[in-house]
């Protein structure tokens, strides 16, 4: 039985946060970047909920490469780029009812509703296709985007202008109107492209999604023309003007403006109309003509989507319940050992292809050991105590709570003769023993940097999308350099002298195959930008564990510049000083990802890497937030206590948009600690180090919500 996140011990969270990050980087590339996903829709929602549902219950443990962090995936190369105005966001998922009402219940909490109060939801399927932004000026079709990682896109201008749902030019709109919605292909015309197809000789496609994506991805604007695309409006992005009061009455007036909404679309008066919609919608699943694999609740009322605001990625207003999936049985033809950039080995069962809902899966992770010799951490059996090997008949599971794996063994299939996994205690790559600490789910590689393994994962790490993000500078040009006897990257700071080693190296690099003059000085030029970085990309580069893109965020919104938090952290020492309780004071840092990145900068070898590091580097300061003639900007803020008139998520983002810093815990560096009924020891603590001390009411009146 699959643990709760709750019920997890911090190793077993570590070791399967890291599982998901591997398994979700390649999902989002194979699915948005690519057009060919490798595991379906459903999957890699659940992939996507159980990791947020993780660091939701470890915070402290958020990995730098959490896709919690992400949108998408960045854009090829085919398009040029376009910067999307206002974020295309993603959803947060559920898969039960359970979720449904737990979501309600945390939009009435953070807005303070009791649960009599109205609450009406705009329910809509979700539709399976591929995202679309168009931009309309003074009514004109000016722009169409595809949603890219969420901040940037590819124009697909031409392309959207051939398709029949998408008008051109629109009357009685705002003078900025983006509409955003889904490019779709239905059931009847996905069988005549594929049907032309074969009698043409031409590959056929997998599925009506990845039709759609490819035909609006054409380079030719003609051969999209040729297929027949969709197009249904949903939502919007810049305004110049608002559409409506209500997301009901905003998609009506899309609607009226000429754009293709969805018929089965509905105001529900409460989270259960809510539900009985879904079901309604389930049921009809099978007779619509598109895909559609989930419906999406939205509170209906616009003011209350402002004031619930957005997360990293996705609205507080809205989330996807998402249909069951499906189960496969195929043969687990071999299990590889993969070791990640903090040395964990990590077990991938390697599968026979299966077609699962229009998908080919070929892998599934396998966890760790415990996990292949069919027990749970605490030596309980799961899977009726069967264990997996290589060989077996296997049930891939695809939905719920947990990340792809093999749910199920028949035994009756095995083949004679086969022996149980025997775990290695080696790292396959280095040779290092593999340790597995106590109270740790996962084995480690004691290599740390003589392991390739863990040095080339960190230096992808480094060039990632969120941290130097180098243009022409990927994963496969990290592995040829790493492996290169004359120029080779095996630390960060080597990319930035590759330059100057290339000018003196008997074997320039523009000679060498896959690489000519034009490219190479593309190269170095891309990664002359790169030295003038921002301090929160900086800190996130440095894949220090536990310290994901957010925490990065908060750590160079309170230091401020490098200088700062270089000093602070060498000062601290863990679990004491006033450097450290500077540290696990900033709100959202925690005592483990404390410990890690103080752990780091007093290692010698990887202290003596960041420091080579940035001497090649022009580190920008991030300004501390500050709202004009805001009296908090720049104050330190605690909140303890029952508050009556706001809920505490809501009184914190509230201050945050005032330019304030939110602490968790008082300190000799706070401000103001606003405390409502019920305040203990923070409010003693106040009291004893002399800072100012108010209530709720005396908070209001400050910030002029009173």
């Amino acid at each position: 039985m699959v643990k709760k996140p709750q019920q997890l011990s911090k190793a077993e969270a570590a070791a399967e946060l890291e599982e998901l990050a591997a398994a979700l980087a390649r999902a989002n590339t194979a699915y948005h970047t690519e057009d060919a996903p490798e595991i379906s829709d459903a999957e890699y929602d659940a992939l996507k909920r159980r990791n947020a549902a993780i660091e939701s219950a470890f915070p402290h443990l958020k990995r730098p490469d959490s896709a919690s962090d992400q949108v998408g995936a960045p854009v090829g190369e085919t398009f040029s780029k376009v910067g999307h105005s206002v974020r295309m966001l993603s959803l947060s998922n559920a898969f039960d009812e359970s979720d449904i009402r737990d979501f309600d219940e945390t939009v009435r909490r953070y807005l303070g509703l009791r649960d009599g109060d109205d609450l009406a939801y705009c329910v809509e399927p979700k539709i399976d296709g591929l995202s679309l932004s168009l931009r309309y000026e003074s009514g004109r079709l000016v722009q169409a985007a595809t949603r890219g990682d969420g901040e940037i896109g590819e124009n697909v201008t031409a392309n959207a202008m051939t398709i029949g749902d998408i008008p051109h030019s629109i009357s009685d709109a705002p003078d900025v109107l983006e509409v955003r919605g889904e490019v779709y292909m239905s059931h009847p015309d996905f069988a005549a492209l594929n049907a032309r197809a074969e009698v043409e000789g031409s590959k056929a496609f997998a599925n009506p999604r990845n039709a759609a994506a490819g035909s609006l991805r054409q380079l030719d604007a003609e051969i999209t023309r040729s297929r027949p695309l969709k197009f249904f409006a949903y939502a919007w992005g810049e305004l110049s003007a608002p559409l409506a009061d209500t997301q009901i009455a905003a998609i009506e007036r899309m609607a009226a403006l000429g754009f293709s909404t969805n018929p089965l679309t509905r105001i529900c008066g409460n989270v259960s109309d809510a539900l009985a919609h879904y079901r309604e919608i389930e049921q009809q699943r099978s007779s619509l003509s598109f895909d559609i694999d989930g419906v999406v609740y939205k509170v209906n009322d616009l003011e209350l989507q402002r004031r619930l605001g957005f997360r990293s990625t996705t609205p507080r207003w809205a989330i996807a319940h998402k249909f069951p999936a499906e189960l496969a049985w195929t043969t687990l033809e071999a299990i590889d050992i993969q070791v990640g950039r903090t040395g964990a080995l990590s077990p991938v069962a390697r599968l026979q292809p299966v077609t699962v809902g229009g998908v080919v899966v070929s892998n599934a992770t396998l966890h760790n050991e415990d996990y292949i010799a069919g027990r749970d951490s605490n030596g309980d059996p799961i899977r009726d105590g069967k264990d997996i090997r290589e060989g077996d008949r296997v049930q891939v599971y695809r939905a719920g709570d947990v990340i792809p794996k093999v749910a199920d063994v028949d035994l009756s299939q095995r083949p004679e003769g086969t022996e149980p996994y025997v775990f290695p205690d080696t790292c396959p790559e280095c040779g290092s023993e593999a340790i597995r600490e106590e109270g740790d789910a996962v084995r480690r590689c004691s290599g740390g940097i003589i392991c390739p393994a863990q040095t080339v994962e960190k230096l992808k790490h480094f060039i990632s999308r969120a941290a130097f993000d180098i243009d022409g500078l990927g994963a496969k040009q990290i592995e040829m350099f790493f492996n290169d006897a004359d120029l080779p990257i095996r630390e960060p700071a080597d990319i930035f002298t590759l330059r100057e080693r290339d000018a003196i190296n008997l074997t320039r690099l523009k000679n060498r195959d896959g690489f000519g003059e034009k490219s190479v000085t593309n190269l170095f030029e891309s990664i002359d930008k790169k030295r003038i970085i921002p301090l929160n990309r900086l800190i996130f580069s440095l894949g220090i564990r536990h310290v994901g893109e957010s925490a990065a965020a908060l750590l160079a919104a309170n230091y401020n510049s490098w200088a700062k938090f270089e000093t602070a952290i060498t000062n601290a020492r863990v679990g004491e000083g006033s450097d450290w309780e500077e540290l696990v004071a900033i709100d959202g840092v925690g005592h483990v990802m404390a410990a890690s990145l103080v752990t780091a900068f007093h290692q010698e070898r990887e202290r003596a890497s960041i420091d080579r590091l940035v001497e090649q580097l022009d580190v920008q300061n991030v300004e501390p937030r500050a709202t004009v003639d805001s009296p908090v900007a720049g104050k330190t803020v605690v909140f303890t206590g029952t508050l009556e008139k706001m809920t505490r998520a809501e009184a914190k983002a509230r201050a945050e948009a005032l330019g304030a810093k939110v602490s968790g815990s008082v300190s000799a560096k706070t401000d103001l600690v606003v405390a409502g009924p019920g305040a203990g020891s923070k409010a003693k603590k106040a009291e004893e180090l002399g800072v100012e001390l108010i209530d709720e009411d005396a908070w209001r009146e400050l910030i002029g919500d009173a």
